[in-house]
């Protein structure tokens, strides 16, 4: 393989070096603990995905697409049990995630990294037997802190929003390279590859017109795995700018000592984060004021910019749902939670939910856009049919480092996704192997053996 021009910058040894050498007792017990939460979060969603068209359609299309038969890059599917390429198992599980938007997230990314690294290490599992609970936490962690860093690299220097699947590429790229035993110049011209061929797709093309494609994470996952396939093969790849530009490297200066994966928020509703603060906020005073719907005369809503860009009407489909702040609001009002089942099927016609609907107006506010992106900010407006005017004060979105969730919290959420899809026997034993995956010599396989039967 033809080598880079030496490393022009000590930040890129160091990412090099703390994705393919970090210990797993190098990371501190808070990483790890937080990384199995959000390996057993995201576990959760893709099984209450599994049902879901557009996991369905990865599934099948990975099956037809990206398969192989190199039994030495294959893998199973999650919760389906058939096989395709170890990029395109990555990229059916994550795209399947992407399409119930309940993952994890991380503020200054503006974006998310389970959704494509949970599926990376599980495909890449297959292929490591021997893989310890301990290195497969640590490999997790390695994806979370190289991605997170390369999303924040992005935004700061370009002008366009970019969906996650544009730097969690990178991360996943960097779990493949450690799991496979690639060598520092594999990984550097695998990184290349992945931030090159990464989608750097538009978001806000996606608010304005919510598809299955959302956060463009399943090709993050694809690009990622297929990068680092390719570079060991000898395929070359052009220096990431991301990691290795000089206005890069303030961004990854803190890697190894602060731990991003510490800091990703959970959601409790399967809807895009930036529709969270308001609906926590009419949660909160339907809580405390006894609301019902048909006493209300009309909600404002004042959020940040892109919380007000949000789908404004009743959804159609599913995709339209989980972009839709005054859905959102209004099932939680009308129906007192946000579930799966409100965001599918006879959700989507709920007669009630839409009559608040219209009801319902967005209103940008300039003192929650300036604490955009460090935090989702909201508030909210309830005038009654009697004259009475409720205000539920700033609110800031529940889950997140903010406002966090215990780990009792985390499980519950992962059980209540799981079990319609999985049944209760199946989840307890993937609650129960995800969270002893740090005990010293258990294996991945206990996880495993739970993760790619279909249901």
């Amino acid at each position: 393989m033809q080598t880079f021009p030496s490393i022009p910058d000590a930040s890129v040894s160091n990412a090099l070096d703390f994705a393919l050498g970090l210990d797993p007792s190098e990371v501190p017990k808070s990483a790890i603990e937080a990384a199995a939460l959000a390996c057993l979060d995201t576990l959760g969603v893709c099984a209450a995905a599994t049902p879901m068209e557009a996991g369905r359609l990865a599934r099948d299309a990975a099956v037809m697409l990206y398969n192989t038969p190199d039994l030495a890059h294959r893998a199973r599917l999650l919760f389906d049990g058939r096989s395709a390429s170890l990029p395109g198992a990555a990229f059916a599980a994550a795209t399947q995630i992407d399409n119930l938007d309940a993952h994890d997230g991380y503020n200054p990314t503006k974006g998310h990294i389970g959704v494509a690294a949970v599926p990376a290490l599980a495909a890449l599992a297959e292929a490591r037997p021997d893989l310890s609970g301990a290195e497969a936490l640590a490999t997790l962690v390695v994806g979370y802190e190289i991605a997170g860093r390369a999303g924040i690299a992005l935004h700061a220097t370009v002008e366009d929003y970019h969906t996650s699947g544009a730097w969690n590429a990178l991360g996943v790229a960097a779990m493949a390279a450690r799991l496979r035993g690639a060598s520092r110049e594999v990984l550097r011209h695998a990184m290349g590859i992945a931030e090159y061929h990464g989608p750097r797709s538009q978001m806000m093309r996606e608010i304005a017109n919510p598809t299955m494609l959302h956060d463009g994470s399943g090709q993050g996952a694809l690009v990622g795995l297929s990068a680092l396939v390719m570079a060991e093969m000898g395929f070359q790849g052009a220096p990431a700018v991301t990691v290795e530009a000089p206005e890069a490297a303030l961004h990854w200066a803190d890697l190894g000592t602060f731990w991003q994966v510490e800091h990703q928020y959970v959601k409790p509703y399967p809807v895009c984060r930036w529709a969270h603060p308001a609906i926590d906020a009419v949660r909160e005073m339907a809580l405390a004021h006894d609301l019902r719907p048909a006493a209300i005369a009309r909600i404002e809503v004042r959020s940040f910019h892109n919380a007000a860009r949000l789908f404004p009407g009743m959804p159609a489909t599913t995709s339209e749902a989980q972009y839709s702040l005054p859905f959102s609001v209004a099932t939680m009002l009308v129906r007192g939670a946000v579930g799966v089942e409100h965001i599918t099927g006879a959700g989507l016609a709920d007669a009630e939910v839409a009559a608040l609907v219209d009801r319902i107006a967005m209103i940008e506010d300039p003192r929650h856009e300036r604490r955009y992106p460090a935090g989702r900010w909201a508030d909210v407006a309830v005038h009654l049919t009697d004259g009475t005017v409720l205000a539920s004060g700033d609110t800031e979105a529940r889950g997140g480092p903010e406002r966090p969730f215990s780990k009792a919290d985390v499980v519950a959420k992962f059980e209540a996704f799981a079990e319609p899809a999985l049944g209760r026997s199946r989840t307890v034993a993937i609650r129960d192997a995800v969270l002893g995956l740090a005990e010293p010599s258990r294996p991945f396989a206990d996880l495993a053996r739970h993760l790619y039967d279909a249901p």
